[in-house]
């Protein structure tokens, strides 16, 4: 059973969203939140696998609540929820440590495949529109002039296949991409990108693709 927390402020988007959670025998919804300082909370007191987190509610806002439960160490995972595809602060959603986002007018069978993928680590976001984000935003990256990425602790531990792993997921490739691009099988992917989350602290793909651009593995276009 998949436990999840819903956080905005509209109290008809969290009963939209809670019918349509409770309708499915895998998912049960465990608390709801008006704004962030509600939703970190809900994320102390029950520990669900899922927060739902709008970004723009008063208050302490999505992003800021996002970086408070990352911060403690809670397991749970962070669905960020926009009202806009390409949202101006989703970037900064994901880099507070989400797992990934989608928009408010996504499908709902979307919505739910979203949830069950972030319950179990993997990202939400497809990989291209993963790039199409980074590359939109990628003036919020910090500047390290002259910084190379090999010098960076999180990339130095990893062999020279998962660094070339790491740069290609953040070009966008899917595993089955990067099997028949890097004639590896689909099951040897999976086994490189777990041992680069492991190696590298990141939390899922979308964290590792932040990290390809943060080291600048993977420059825009």
């Amino acid at each position: 059973m998949t436990t999840v927390i819903i956080a905005d402020d509209q109290p008809m988007q969290r009963f939209g969203f809670r019918m349509l959670l409770e309708s499915q025998d895998d998912m049960t919804v465990v608390g709801e939140a008006g704004n962030g300082t509600e939703a970190v909370g809900l994320v102390a007191r029950h520990h669900p696998d899922v927060v739902l987190m709008d970004i723009r509610m008063p208050g302490l806002d999505g992003i800021e609540a996002t970086r408070r439960v990352i911060a403690s160490g809670a397991r749970t995972r962070i669905l960020i929820v926009t009202t806009f595809d390409l949202d101006e602060y989703a970037y900064d959603g994901l880099r507070a440590g989400a797992s990934g986002f989608l928009v408010k007018d996504a499908l709902p069978e979307e919505l739910l495949a979203g949830i069950r993928a972030v319950a179990v680590g993997d990202a939400v976001v497809a990989p291209t529109l993963t790039r199409r984000l980074l590359d939109a935003y990628v003036h919020h990256l910090p500047a390290t002039p002259g910084a190379p990425a090999a010098a960076d602790p999180r990339i130095t531990a990893l062999t020279e296949r998962e660094r070339e792993i790491l740069t290609v997921i953040g070009q966008g490739w899917s595993n089955t991409e990067i099997a028949a691009r890097l004639h590896l099988a689909e099951s040897t992917v999976k086994t490189h990108v777990t041992r680069i989350l492991a190696k590298t602290g990141a939390r899922d793909r979308v964290q590792a693709v932040i990290l390809a651009y943060d080291t600048r593995l993977v420059t825009p276009m």
